[in-house]
């Protein structure tokens, strides 16, 4: 198992524990970077976040039901087609 492998697997270890934090971090991440730029990148930083979430939920290796991008605890996302 090379340097890479090694690491991905404990970085999707550490997702799985802390999955539902990391995203609430991503979450007030984008709602301080919204509010400090007076809402004018409110677009691209909302599409910033999703992809970041997309991202949080490759690494995820626990089959816990996520539905899809943007998805966060009592907000389902949007569905996988």
């Amino acid at each position: 198992m090379s340097f890479f492998d090694k690491a991905k697997d404990k970085l999707s270890d550490a997702v799985d524990k802390h999955g539902d934090k990391i995203s609430q971090g991503i979450d007030k991440a984008a709602a301080e970077a919204d509010k400090r730029t007076g809402g004018k990148h409110a677009d691209k930083i909302r599409n910033a976040s999703a992809k970041a979430k997309d991202a949080l939920d490759k690494l995820d290796k626990k089959d816990d039901g996520d539905l899809g991008p943007g998805s966060t605890p009592g907000n389902p996302g949007t569905p996988p087609r």
